[in-house]
């Protein structure tokens, strides 16, 4: 029964639950310390739907070290994004150009409208990172994974992330967005990352052809120059499909075989190592070689 209820329920609990909740704490205007209580709920409850229901059994072993890894990764990356949060007030007296933003709106309706624009900034910046050589060399931490689970989605390059959120956000400051739907959107990106990265075998069924989850993103993280080029969205893929970049193959079966990068199979696995790695002459972008037959 339980894992009946993970296949099917674990993406509404986190996605209308986890979110719920914290879109109607950010609307009375609660302690912002509720962001981390919800976002450790969301880690956990992460790591118990991959143990209770992995789609690969071995993706929920640690690999030489990179549990730890992941875990300084995940603490670097999300506290940056509660210091942009708490910084929100500051930068939008110095970057707000016109106060448009639809206060009148519903609440909830205000941070959906959020997470589609900022879905458009980060989702062209991804695009842009497996295109120009010196963002590849930064998001190339994201790629070198070897398992697919949860906290992958935590793991970026600090310079990335800020780029790729500073793309996302900067749109939504310059028309005045308020601290409250700030704070509702950043436990929104988390829950999303965990979900799309999850190793938890959980099913949406037709929504998978609209949503950014795991099913689909997968194959973004295929280790083949050209074949991983595809589903670059983080919250939907919509702009997958006008893009032409949607792919999705029902029978496609992975393993840590099909993921990483095929042309820097010995990229640093350590934390500082993979902070370095863009800055040196091998943090360059290389031709990887064909995908064998």
């Amino acid at each position: 029964m339980y894992r009946t209820v993970i296949r099917y329920g674990y993406v509404p609990f986190m996605l209308l639950g986890v979110n719920g909740a914290g879109i109607a704490l950010a609307d009375t205007g609660a302690s912002e310390l509720w962001l981390l209580g919800l976002l450790l709920l969301a880690v956990g409850c992460s790591f118990a739907a991959e143990r209770l229901l992995p789609y690969e059994d071995g993706w929920n072993t640690p690999l030489s070290g990179d549990g730890r890894r992941d875990v300084a990764h995940a603490f670097v990356n999300e506290g940056l994004l509660l210091i942009s949060v708490a910084a929100i007030p500051l930068l939008a007296t110095l970057v707000t150009v016109a106060d448009l933003w639809p206060r009148s709106w519903p609440f909830a309706v205000q941070v959906v409208a959020a997470v589609l624009i900022a879905d458009l900034g980060i989702t062209l910046v991804h695009f842009a990172s497996h295109k120009i050589g010196a963002l590849w060399r930064f998001h190339a931490v994201h790629h070198s994974v070897k398992r697919f689970y949860g906290l992958n989605g935590l793991m970026k390059h600090p310079l990335h992330q800020t780029l790729e959120t500073s793309a996302g956000v900067a749109p939504l400051l310059l028309i005045g967005m308020p601290i409250d739907v700030a704070s509702a959107l950043a436990l929104a990106v988390a829950v999303q990352l965990l979900l799309q990265h999850s190793n938890a075998d959980y099913r949406v069924g037709a929504l998978r052809q609209v949503l950014a989850l795991n099913e689909g993103h997968r194959f973004h993280h295929l280790k083949w120059a050209g074949i991983g080029d595809v589903n670059f969205g983080l919250f939907t893929l919509v702009w997958d499909h006008l893009l032409g970049t949607f792919s999705y193959d029902p029978t496609r079966r992975f393993s840590s075989d099909h993921i990483g990068m095929a042309a820097k199979p010995n990229y640093p696995t350590a934390y500082l190592g993979q902070l370095a790695e863009p800055f040196r002459p091998s943090g360059a972008c290389t031709s990887e070689p064909s995908r064998p037959e």
